[in-house]
């Protein structure tokens, strides 16, 4: 059988159609890569916006489709109707697109983009498990037996690894920052890639981490007029906001980023002592502070992220990586780096047994290290004329 499950109505349109016979309680599998979510069958109920479908019908010979809001249930992506429904009814299950509304109502369906758009790329950490115990593991294999359990485990372990420093980051949130000046962390968040405001043009300008001109303290201890912290009636140090982190909300960003020193320069400008660093900058300002696009930093005290004042307002890109792991066995793994995994699962299976001899562990240590090098250079996407591409500025010539 092949791996495509879906034929092309389902992936472009989003509509899987079915035939009834006459009866109740008939059901209808649906074979789309993305899984089916219940709220609630009732329009009326609130739940019912959880819903990533719609089920239409139409009864035999009539080309027009309502939507059918009489009680049913899904399991899995099993749809059982509790009603009776006449021979030869037309039955179609019509995906929701991904802003959450917007059914294609022509015949039931058209106009969808569906959340599973370009899934071939990616397998699931079930499909994994289960390629694993038939690969890998059986009498006259290297592994001749295992727990699914202790196979779960190791691969849930072997994708964190991937996530962080292999597998391509495709976790990214459109944010817009408040006049607070700081935006939650998202909940799977692991570590951030890029953070980047978005101009006019729908351009990423690149936003800075500002590790080397200020932090976030984790405590902020109120002190008496000797400096020792106070304590509260139950003994614990009464904390107070942070001085540090309101100057940096204030701070006039083009006294760092050097915008204004030839302002400054002409101007006699005396005022924190960034006249004395003036000298010496006739022939140039300093690199790693000379950009107006703005700097960001990582306040573990609040689980937020913080940006200078200049970004108020602004729209910004979060790109971040997961821990892969946040969808449970749902979760997608990129098919470049599948073998990779199970080279991986194999190593930590044998790894962890006693008596084994020393020459197969390292034998399998080698393999997970080779096949994990070929996945990211796999995942590295890197084409040729992409880089050609670039390189055609090296040809430009520059004025002095």
């Amino acid at each position: 059988m092949g791996l495509i499950t879906e034929n092309n109505q389902q992936y472009y349109a989003g509509v899987q159609k079915f035939l009834s016979a006459a009866g109740t309680g008939q059901a209808f599998t649906t074979t789309f890569d993305t899984g089916l979510v219940l709220g609630s069958y009732d329009p009326l109920q609130p739940n019912y916006a959880l819903n990533n479908f719609k089920l239409y019908t139409a009864n035999a010979g009539v080309l027009t489709y309502t939507e059918y809001t009489s009680p049913y249930t899904v399991s899995g992506n099993t749809i059982t109707f509790t009603g009776n429904l006449a021979a030869n009814t037309s039955v179609v299950v019509q995906l929701k697109i991904l802003s959450g509304g917007e059914y294609g109502n022509r015949d039931a369906y058209g106009n969808t983009v569906e959340e599973n758009y370009g899934s071939y790329s990616y397998i699931k950490l079930d499909d994994i498990i289960n390629n694993f115990l038939v690969a890998y593991v059986g009498d006259g294999k290297l592994i001749t037996s295992c727990k699914r359990t202790d196979l779960v485990f190791h691969a849930k372990r072997g994708l964190q690894e991937f996530s962080y420093d292999t597998l391509k980051s495709i976790k990214s949130q459109e944010l817009t920052i408040p006049p607070e000046l700081s935006v939650v962390i998202p909940q799977d968040y692991v570590n951030y890639t890029k953070i980047s405001w978005i101009d006019q043009l729908g351009v990423k300008r690149p936003i800075y981490p500002a590790n080397n001109l200020t932090t976030n303290p984790f405590e902020n201890p109120i002190q008496d007029s000797k400096g020792v912290p106070t304590q509260d009636n139950f003994g614990n140090n009464v904390e107070g906001t942070s001085i540090t982190e309101e100057r940096w909300r204030t701070a006039d960003d083009t006294l760092i980023n050097q915008d204004n020193v030839e302002d400054l320069y002409n101007e006699g400008y005396d005022s924190w002592g960034w006249d004395e660093q003036l000298l010496g900058q006739n022939y140039g300002l300093d690199p790693q502070y000379a950009q107006v696009n703005g700097w960001f930093t990582i306040n573990h005290r609040e689980g937020k992220i913080s940006f200078s004042s200049n970004l108020a307002g602004a729209l910004i890109v979060l790109e971040y990586i997961s821990d892969g792991l946040a969808s449970d066995m749902e979760t997608k793994v990129p098919k470049l780096a599948e073998e990779a995994l199970y080279a991986h699962m194999s190593h930590a299976v044998i790894a962890s047994r006693i008596n084994q001899p020393e020459y197969i562990v390292r034998r399998l240590k080698q393999e997970r290290s080779a096949k994990l090098r070929n996945a990211k250079l796999r995942l590295s996407n890197i084409k040729l004329d992409e880089i050609v591409q670039v390189m055609r500025g090296k040809s430009k010539w520059l004025k002095h």
